[in-house]
């Protein structure tokens, strides 16, 4: 009799051995399972947070196509060519932008082309006056471009835009950060009639600014328009209206002794644009101390048109 209670014994330990490696293999298999779920959900959200920051390295070829569509294109630039040559244009004509002494390095990176310049600080590009042709526009304009830009100090984007030559030949020009009359870390759309500053204050301040802040060091799209009556500025394609509000430094002088009140956005100019014919410049202006207003970050393009894109167009181009 004792051999079957050995036997029945027996078995049931090879039986609970048996369990027991079922149990774990299948414990193995769900933490492979959890281990492979969670290794895909940080994959996920790394790519999305990095798509989100902007790492592109392809063209958007949709992007492209329909800027190129869009009525009364002048000039669009991709910035797609090697360090040291000239950035050439798509439009009304190429418009060779010229590199500044020192050599501008081109990224594999932007949302545009793929391609973007870096600008250190001190670095820009520029299109003599004499070869502006189209680009000396005065009556509507847009500027549209796809910026990362670092947050350290005023960037001027692009435009025709001379602060000092002959007393200042302003005309059109993208900013990026114009503090001194309510636009800090904002988009900002500069206009001028006379080329000169806007009296009785000693700079211009004809310019709308955007609502929203520009974030440092993620990519964004930034324009502004103006239709011979109001200058808009927009962020990431979003137009948001300001409230009349007091103008920073425009206090103690005789024709506004409590200061100027009036929005930033829409910004009220019914002046127009001046036939000023200054250079066509990327990244920085003509100042009295030189060139300045450096974009300091990386610009993966930039477009201009020769009339006023509304707002649902806007939004079209800033989401593709």
């Amino acid at each position: 009799m004792a051999k079957p209670r050995i036997k029945t014994c027996f078995t049931r330990i090879i039986k609970e051995i048996i369990m027991a490696i079922e149990y774990r293999r299948l414990h193995f298999m769900q933490t492979v399972i959890k281990t492979t779920l969670l290794v895909f959900l940080v994959t996920t959200f790394l790519s999305n947070k990095l798509a989100g920051q902007g790492q592109y390295t392809k063209p958007n070829k949709a992007l492209i196509q329909k800027l190129k569509a869009t009525e009364n294109l002048v000039a669009l630039w991709q910035f797609k060519e090697k360090s040291g040559k000239s950035k050439k244009a798509t439009g009304m004509a190429k418009f060779p932008l010229k590199e500044s002494d020192t050599g501008i390095k081109v990224l594999n990176q932007g949302p545009l082309s793929g391609h973007s310049i870096e600008l250190t600080g001190n670095q820009y590009l520029t299109l003599a006056n004499t070869e502006v042709k189209a680009l000396n526009i005065t009556e509507q304009v847009t500027v549209l471009a796809w910026v990362k830009w670092t947050g350290e100090q005023t960037g001027f984007v692009g435009g025709l835009w001379n602060e000092y030559q002959d007393g200042g030949k302003r005309q059109y020009g993208l900013f990026i950060s114009l503090p001194h009359y309510n636009g800090d870390n904002q988009v900002c759309g500069h206009i001028s009639k006379t080329g000169r500053p806007t009296p009785p204050y000693p700079y211009s301040l004809d310019y709308s600014a955007s609502k929203q802040k520009v974030t440092p060091n993620e990519w964004a799209v930034v324009a502004f328009t103006y239709d011979g009556t109001y200058a808009k500025s927009y962020l990431n394609g979003i137009f948001e209206p300001r409230e009349p509000e007091l103008i920073l430094h425009t206090e103690g002088f005789k024709e506004t002794p409590d200061g100027l009140t009036h929005s930033k956005n829409p910004y009220y100019f019914p002046d127009g644009m001046g036939d000023n014919v200054s250079d066509f410049t990327v990244g920085a202006v003509l100042l009295k101390r030189g060139m300045g207003n450096f974009f300091k970050g990386q610009i993966g393009g930039l477009v201009v048109f020769d009339r006023a894109l509304d707002e649902k167009e806007i939004k079209v181009l800033s989401e593709i």
